[in-house]
């Protein structure tokens, strides 16, 4: 039996691409998951079917994440479903590009809104839910870039830096019984419109001269959640060796 068995785990965007790994991931860990999704229902099913293949038990909710009450209500009915949760991972995110010559107050704050502000809300309203259990587990999907930032996408990577430190300020707020950690990626799962060229480019820049699988970042989230106890406020890179070379 796992050490997950019988827990529930909420995983934000987990209806595609590496939130769905990290759902599945868990649910082999014997988790139940709560599956959220924002436009994907049809996906998120699909991912929730997985889930009960696989034993546990799972279900879908949805929610705007750059909607502070909704993300408020994706806690309250996430509670409700599982009656507590014990593992929160904040996959979700969105990945606007912003030229520095386009970039206005909008485009900062959908960034900001979804990729920091809701992770946050999530993880202060059920963080203290698991504090008071004494028990629980954080996971931020952050990205390397929050170190090594990409030119044309500055919102974006200043929401990551911020939900690295985030990350770090929950793990001494929520000491000593809920750990909190985060998995930064690199290339994986390259953007749908990245020409053969720029495909080729970041693999010759990847000193692991490959491109990264969902399920790469998925283990390591479960590795976190259920094999890392004395591991809490750290950052684990699963980027081919991006931020070395």
């Amino acid at each position: 039996m796992s050490v997950l068995t019988g827990q529930w785990a909420l995983v934000t965007g987990a209806g595609r691409r590496v939130g769905r790994s990290i759902a599945l991931a868990l649910a082999a860990r014997g988790a139940n998951v709560l599956i959220h999704y924002n436009t994907s229902e049809e996906e998120a099913r699909a991912v929730a079917d997985e889930v009960r293949a696989l034993g546990p038990e799972a279900d879908v909710l949805r929610a705007q994440l750059g909607n502070a009450g909704a993300v408020e209500q994706l806690a309250t009915a996430a509670t409700a479903r599982a009656g507590a949760v014990d593992v929160l991972v904040n996959s979700a995110s969105n990945y606007v590009r912003a030229p520095l010559a386009t970039l206005d107050a909008q485009i900062w704050d959908l960034s900001l809104d979804v990729n920091l502000k809701a992770p946050y809300l999530l993880a202060i309203l059920l963080g203290r839910q698991m504090r008071e259990r004494q028990r629980g587990n954080i996971v931020n999907i952050v990205d390397w870039a929050a170190e090594r930032p990409y030119r044309d996408y500055l919102p974006y990577c200043v929401s990551k830096a911020g939900l690295v430190c985030l990350t770090k300020a929950l793990a001494k707020e929520l000491a000593p019984h809920v750990r909190v950690n985060a998995v930064a990626p690199g290339p994986v799962m390259l953007p749908e419109d990245m020409t053969a060229e720029e495909t080729a480019r970041v693999v010759r820049a990847t000193p692991l001269g490959r491109i990264g699988r969902p399920e790469d970042v998925a283990a390591c989230v479960a590795f976190l959640v259920a094999d890392a106890p004395f591991s809490t406020g750290a950052v684990f890179h699963v980027d081919g060796g991006r931020a070395i070379a």
